[in-house]
């Protein structure tokens, strides 16, 4: 759970049942009413838009869904939400640092079910800028690993667009850049015909913190609770575990 945890040290969790996907829809939904909100409902004019947009289509939510989001973000339908984004900071067990981003309309209830969600599992909420420090907000692209395709090469395509680094995680490549560059990085791979996987933004802790299977268990069902609450969008830590201990957790 080092960085971000989209696709990589959370495999565990992805045999989701009806429930989370239902819930894995909404977020998506609501990301794309704030982002018609935000910018205006155009997505081509949109880059936020378009993204989630996107991305709400490849985990097939419904498009009479997508659309809906869209025209009440834009204001074109009645009915969208005052969605607010909080943050809360805290610890789960062992010391690892958690940030907890939410997005709700209600942030007494937003609040009132992440507090219950880390009491319940030995966590604890800390004060604002209690762990926010160790965290930066980073800008990545994920590509699928083509034989054809080397480090070298997918860096010297997006290079000019903003990108920093290219990091190999096994199956995918990343492209790690700042969080506005994202959208600029995504085009200059398309436009060299390199085919994106997903690109999002999300927090890196610049101090990790290792634990065997049975203390990654405790942390892991922490974050299972805190995603389980409504108004949870992601759920950031600085916790890293070997490949050893996650082969030991996927058994």
């Amino acid at each position: 759970m080092a960085g971000h945890s989209k696709w990589a040290n959370n495999k565990h969790k992805k045999a989701a049942n009806d429930a989370k996907r239902g819930k894995e829809f909404a977020k998506l939904v609501k990301n794309i009413e704030v982002a018609a909100r935000n910018g205006g409902g155009d997505p081509a004019a949109n880059p936020t838009l378009d993204d989630m947009i996107k991305k709400a289509k490849k985990a097939s939510v419904p498009a009479d869904n997508i659309e809906r989001a869209r025209k009440r973000g834009s204001g074109e339908e009645a009915g969208g939400a005052d969605w607010q984004s909080l943050m809360y900071e805290g610890y789960a067990p062992n010391g690892v640092a958690m940030l907890i981003e939410c997005l709700t309309d209600n942030k007494n209830r937003a609040a009132t079910e992440v507090r219950t969600a880390m009491t319940k599992n030995g966590g604890n909420l800390g004060e604002s800028g209690s762990v926010a420090y160790m965290f930066s907000r980073t800008g990545y692209v994920l590509v699928d690993k083509k034989a054809s395709l080397t480090e070298d090469e997918l860096l010297l395509a997006v290079l000019e667009a903003g990108a920093e680094e290219v990091k190999d995680q096994g199956e995918k490549f990343e492209v790690i850049c700042q969080p506005t560059d994202v959208p600029a990085v995504r085009s200059a791979l398309e436009e060299a015909g390199i085919e994106v996987e997903d690109s999002d933004q999300d927090f890196r802790a610049s101090v990790d913190v290792p634990l065997d299977a049975e203390g990654a268990k405790k942390v892991f069902k922490l974050i299972d609770a805190l995603e389980d609450v409504d108004d949870v969008q992601d759920v950031y830590t600085n916790l890293t575990v070997s490949d050893e201990v996650m082969e030991e957790l996927n058994s």
